[in-house]
Order: C-alpha cells, then structure tokens, then sequence
C-alpha cells in the first residue's frame, strides 16, 4: 500500500546521528514497567543502527503530560530497561524541554553506536501541535530521521511528521515496515475467504471501519458493546445494554449494504446479562433481541461463540480488533476467549489490531499463535478505513 517508502536498509548510517520515533507508551506502576511489548518491538531497528555504526538519539512520548513536565511520565524507566535489553547503556538525557543542555551534551560526546534517549516528547506544549520550532530542536540533533513508532503514526506531531522538514533523509523503521505490511496486504490484498472482526463498546469509534471494510471482506463478525446497536436496528430489545440510538438508522444500512455486496453480517444470537456492572453478579443467557427491561448485556452467549468460530474455522485471513464482552472480568470473557482460540486453531494470516484485542490475546496466552499482533490501536483501526497516515506520509519516498 505504502511500501514505496524509505527503509532503514535504504540508509548509510555510519558515522552519522540517527533521531529514531519509537513507541515507548508503556505502562508504569510505581515507576514500574508493567508491559514492555512496546520496547521489545523496537529493539530490531535499534540494534540494526547500533551495529551500523550509527549515533542512535532515541524518542518517544508517554502518556497525556499535557504539555509540562510530569515525573510519574519520565522515560527513566525505559533508558534503565533498555541498557538492559540492549547489554550497553542507554544514556538518559534528562531534560523537561526535551532537547535541552544535556541532550545536546550526551549527544555531543556520543561515540558511533552509542545510545542516547530523549525525555518525554510531550513535556512540550508544541509537540502535539507540531509547531516548527521544537521540529528544528529535534532536528537539530541529527541528521537522519527514522519513524518506528506505528502506534502514535495516526498523529501529526512534532516528533512523527514536523521533524522530517528539517533532517537531510528520512526512513520507516521494521516495526513500521512489518504493520503496513500485514495490514496492508491484508486489507488491501487478502487470501480470501477474508473474515473482520470488530468489537468494543462504540459504533461511532468503528463508523468508517464498518463501511470500509464492508468493500473487502467475505464475512464481517460485530460483538461487544457495539452489538447492541445492530439489535436494535434489527428490531430487538436490548435492555439497558450499551445503545447508540442516534446510530441506529446507519447499522441498518450496514446491514442493507452488506446484503447487497454478498457479505456474511453477523451479531450476536444470544448474550450473556446481568443486572449489574461487575464480575461476581448473577447472570443468564437469553436471546440478543430480547434482553429484559432492567438487565444488559456483558458477553456473547454460547451460541453466538459456535457461530462465530464456524465462521472463522475456513477464513485464510482475519483481522480482529475489539473484545467481544468485558473481558476484564473473567466470568464475561469467554466470548473474546473464543474467538481468540478460535483463530488460534486455524492455518490463516491472523491480525490482532492492537489496543484491547491485543491485551487480550495477550493475557489469554494466544499472543504466540497469532501472525502478527499490532502495535497501534487507534493507528490500525485508522488503517482499516484506509486512511493515509500522517507519520508514514511525512518519510521520504524510496
């Protein structure tokens, strides 16, 4: 799809300082690293540019900041982890504004391969505005760009997009090589039978992805919270299960749309409710289309489960992005287990779009069985629509 870009093995990097995007948005709990999928993802481009020869200058944003600086938001954590992960140390340059006296000093003193790691992008207002002068600050450091962070390449900021105006060449790194890859040739070139599979709580977050989609695959699964909007469209009775009322009219033209272009639709038959919002509640299996007045709706029942590994069992591609029920509570997770398990089983190319999907699989143990699991929720759903990426767009052309 977008696979006339820069590579990093387009690049003769001896020598030279390499500015590198990556996505360290990892979780913390006490200054702890509680999920480092993020870091591992990164290590290949890293470790190619170290062996290089390269002044490998790394950044990345963490968390909402705002805009100031937030100690609790620091990548300290990350340098630490990383020397580890890399067996060399990776130099921390702590300043609040980013490119400040000590990125400019370690990165000064820097011998070729050697690692040196940025502050937080987003302790600076102008970052998520990408303002032009702190782009020529991340410049300046460098004279090569590499963007390796597909999770945040949805987004035209400073550090994704601003920065490559101002350095002599840019590139995408393997992690963002690997995601057009596979989401592009899966979407836009798949093995079929093609099945999708979306899930999570909004239609409106899936809008565009629902009618894009509806262009290119076979069967088309809807689960979780934004099932009930399609009940609903269908006639049913929902309770007081997640509802997008001022959705409904265009779930109905999904569904029209769908039988026109030939396309498998398919919602839930049965779900699991209850009459409140927790794990350890009584709850019951009844007909999707008719779910009490004072009960909603937390799982697929067991039906819709059969149903929906059926459709899966013959598909040679899938791509699954959102739960299927409130996952986090293990009494209404079976729904997102199944399927899970489901494409597991089968000889596919099998896609997990980031964000919840991708916690899931992970936490259920199938993380290993998957072709390949996303790195960037609101980056794959974005992709999906078939937008373009401002962060891909912004790297020089091949």
């Amino acid at each position: 799809m977008m696979l006339n870009k820069k590579s990093v093995d387009d690049l003769a990097v001896k020598g030279k300082k390499v500015l590198v995007r990556c996505d360290f948005n990892v979780p913390l709990q006490d200054g702890v690293i509680t999920d480092e999928n993020r870091i591992v993802a990164a290590l290949p481009t890293i470790e190619k540019l170290i062996k290089e020869g390269a002044k490998v200058i790394l950044c990345s944003h963490m968390g909402k900041p705002k805009g100031e600086p937030k100690p609790e938001l620091s990548l300290a954590p990350v340098a630490k982890r990383l020397s580890e992960k890399l067996a060399k140390e990776v130099v921390f340059a702590k300043d609040d504004n980013v490119v400040g006296e000590n990125a400019k000093k370690a990165v000064a003193q820097m011998q070729d391969g050697d690692v040196v790691l940025l502050e937080n992008t987003r302790y600076r207002k102008e970052e998520t505005k990408n303002e032009e002068n702190f782009s020529k600050e991340l410049a300046s450091l460098a004279e090569i760009f590499v963007n390796d962070a597909f999770g945040s390449s949805h987004r035209a900021h400073c550090s994704t997009v601003g920065v490559t105006k101002f350095v002599k060449e840019s590139a995408v790194g393997y992690l963002m090589e690997k995601e057009i890859n596979f989401l592009g040739n899966a979407v836009n070139n798949p093995e079929r039978p093609f099945v999708a599979i979306l899930g999570g709580s909004k239609v409106s977050d899936k809008i565009n992805v629902i009618n894009n989609l509806l262009e290119k695959v076979d069967t088309l699964i809807i689960g979780g919270g934004m099932a009930y909007t399609f009940a609903v469209a269908k006639g049913g009775k929902v309770g007081k299960s997640l509802l997008e009322e001022d959705k409904v009219e265009y779930a109905k033209q999904m569904m029209e749309k769908a039988e026109q272009k030939g396309v498998k639709f398919l919602i839930p038959v049965d779900t699991v409710i209850t009459q409140e919002f927790k794990n350890d509640t009584p709850f019951k299996t009844v007909s999707t289309m008719e779910i009490p007045d004072d009960w909603e709706g937390l799982d697929i029942g067991e039906e819709s489960r059969k149903m929906f590994a059926e459709a899966i069992q013959n598909a040679k591609t899938v791509v699954w992005n959102g739960p299927m029920g409130v996952f986090e509570f293990p009494n209404f997770a079976k729904g997102t287990q199944a399927v899970a398990e489901a494409m597991a089983q089968i000889d596919a190319t099998t896609i997990i779009g980031g964000g919840d999907s991708a916690a899931a699989v992970n936490q259920l143990g199938y993380g290993d069985k998957m072709t390949h699991i996303s790195t960037g929720g609101g980056a794959s759903l974005e992709f999906l629509e078939g937008k373009e990426l401002p962060g891909v767009v912004a790297v020089d052309d091949k």
